[in-house]
């Protein structure tokens, strides 16, 4: 009988776990909806535990830390940034600007929630994810999620201040072949990792991201936003529990708490308070913040990045229509565009 080789023999000794990372990774590839070239994380992850498994075990997967980190442990949120090329301010006030512009020209949209979360998404993608306008698709590029996709005018605005596309293009909302649809889609648009559209999808869809992340030893960190409203779907507490139970640590949910949905005040289509207690008892590290504060958001995504053992939701305290007085708090504009005369009013304002 042919003997067999030291390598050969190795690989039919790991076949077992071999066979298991290969189910366990394909399925949180379809999970994810990541494009990544399967056979080489399978490769990259084999060869790792193989060579672990010389001392006789094999390798952990993810972190192997699962200490949770309470929040008395954290300073209180302020603050003391350094700005670092355009202020912050400025980007959100250019990013408000293109919200009223897109959805006037448009007809139709969602200013009012896409207005609430302009800081949160500026901060994100002006000072926290890492990402490459010149490469959309860079593996290691923090992923931002956006649950509420009908917010997509504050991302694409966000997407064409960073450079992923022209500037011009913001004004082809919602017609007819632009890449710039009323929800987001990941087969169009540069920059977007999830086509939204049914509200509830995105955190489960952020935790397959994150663990993808995990299994391909890859460090990069995942950011889902979320409407208050939104959390009225099951699906996002299943997921919560999800996440808490498989400790996605690299995982942060931002929920933008502007108290107001399609039909009415939050508390009176369906109470979440105690939003708070509510995450925290799904075993969440959760951190409150002014959604409109630069120094507050940004010291609570530091925070995020400390904390190990449990996944982080930030809780934005937003204003529904922020920035334009006639919408602020307004329920007839969660979405209904800006007539023409409306439009210039909110640009002089924003001017």
């Amino acid at each position: 009988m042919r003997k067999l080789t030291r390598p050969r023999k190795k690989i039919l000794e790991c076949m077992p776990q071999i066979l298991r990372l290969g189910l366990a990774i394909l399925t949180t590839i379809f999970a994810a909806g990541e494009v990544v070239k399967g056979r080489t994380i399978i490769y990259n992850l084999i060869t790792t535990r193989m060579l672990a498994s010389s001392s006789g075990e094999i390798a952990p997967a993810g972190n192997p830390s699962a200490s949770a980190t309470s929040a008395e442990a954290f300073p209180s949120i302020k603050g003391g940034r350094e700005e670092v090329g355009r202020p912050l301010a400025e980007v959100a006030k250019s990013l408000r600007r293109h919200i009223i512009a897109m959805t006037a020209k448009a007809g139709s949209g969602h200013p009012g929630g896409s207005l609430s979360a302009v800081e949160v998404v500026t901060a994100l993608w002006f000072k926290v994810l890492r990402h490459r306008p010149t490469d959309p698709q860079w593996v290691e590029r923090d992923r931002f999620i956006l649950s509420k996709g009908h917010a997509a005018p504050t991302l694409y605005a966000a997407l064409a201040e960073s450079g992923y596309f022209p500037v011009e293009e913001l004004l082809t909302l919602r017609q007819l072949g632009s890449r710039l649809q009323g929800h987001t889609d990941r087969t169009a648009t540069p920059g977007v990792e999830m086509s939204a559209g049914s509200l509830g999808q995105g955190l489960s869809f952020g935790i397959g991201t994150a663990l993808a992340a995990r299994l391909n030893s890859q460090s990069y960190r995942v950011y889902v936003l979320l409407g208050d409203g939104e959390c009225d779907e099951g699906q996002v507490w299943e997921a919560a529990m999800a996440a808490s139970h498989f400790k996605v640590d690299n995982l942060v949910a931002i929920i933008d708490y502007n108290r107001q949905q399609i039909d009415g005040w939050s508390w009176q289509v369906m109470n979440l308070v105690p939003l708070e207690q509510k995450w925290s008892s799904f075993g969440w590290h959760v951190i409150q913040v002014d959604g409109h504060d630069f120094d507050q958001i940004l010291a609570a995504f530091e925070q995020a990045k400390q904390v190990k053992g449990k996944p982080t939701v930030i809780i934005a305290h937003t204003v529904k229509g922020k920035g334009v007085s006639f919408m602020e708090n307004n329920l007839e504009f969660h979405g209904k565009a800006p007539t023409p005369e409306e439009a210039q009013r909110a640009l002089e304002e924003l001017a």
